[in-house]
């Protein structure tokens, strides 16, 4: 089992049309952005434009999590309101349009790929997945098996468990949670 802190303060941020990304991982570590040839990339934007039409991605699936405030959008001509921490869920070759401003967290995970969820918690969990991903949304300790990890506002902690090991993981807040299986 690997286990590994990407703290927010340690990202750099890069220009995207609508303002700044900050990547925060891209798995595997040889894939490059630019050639779309990853399995699955985590990030957080700023949203500074207004309207702000959202990079397409032809072959990933998109989970987008709103940090600040709620989040008008249009999706292939429908609109649709998400509020604060609710997560979103759309086809990266979508046309997306938002209406805010806002911070957001983005997770693509390539149509290839298995078994793949996003969900908001904070309570216990016990996992065996291939790849467990864990954002904080607010200062936070998270115990796997036992062990803690300290995480600040927007650290992620990826943990990558190839051979499916049964983990224990307390959270001491609330936290997005993502796991994927290939």
């Amino acid at each position: 089992m690997d286990i590994r802190l990407f703290p927010k303060k340690d990202t750099t941020a890069s220009v995207w049309s609508g303002g700044l990304t900050s990547e925060y991982m891209i798995y595997p570590e040889t894939a490059r952005y630019n050639d779309r040839d990853f399995v699955f990339r985590i990030s957080s934007a700023t949203i500074e434009e207004v309207p702000s039409a959202f990079t397409k991605f032809k072959g990933y699936h998109r989970y987008l999590v709103m940090l600040d405030n709620s989040l008008p959008i249009e999706i292939n001509k429908e609109k649709k309101v998400y509020e604060k921490y609710e997560i979103i869920e759309f086809n990266s070759d979508d046309e997306v349009t938002s209406y805010t401003k806002g911070i957001d967290f983005n997770w693509m995970v390539s149509e290839k790929t298995g078994h793949h969820k996003l969900t908001i918690t904070n309570g216990n969990k016990n996992c065996n997945a291939q790849i467990i991903l864990l954002f904080s949304l607010h200062t936070t300790v998270i115990k796997i098996n036992e062990k803690p990890y300290y995480l600040e506002p927007y650290d992620l902690l990826a943990i990558e468990n190839k051979q499916r090991q049964n983990i224990m993981i307390d959270f001491s807040n609330e936290c997005i949670f993502g796991i994927l299986d290939f």
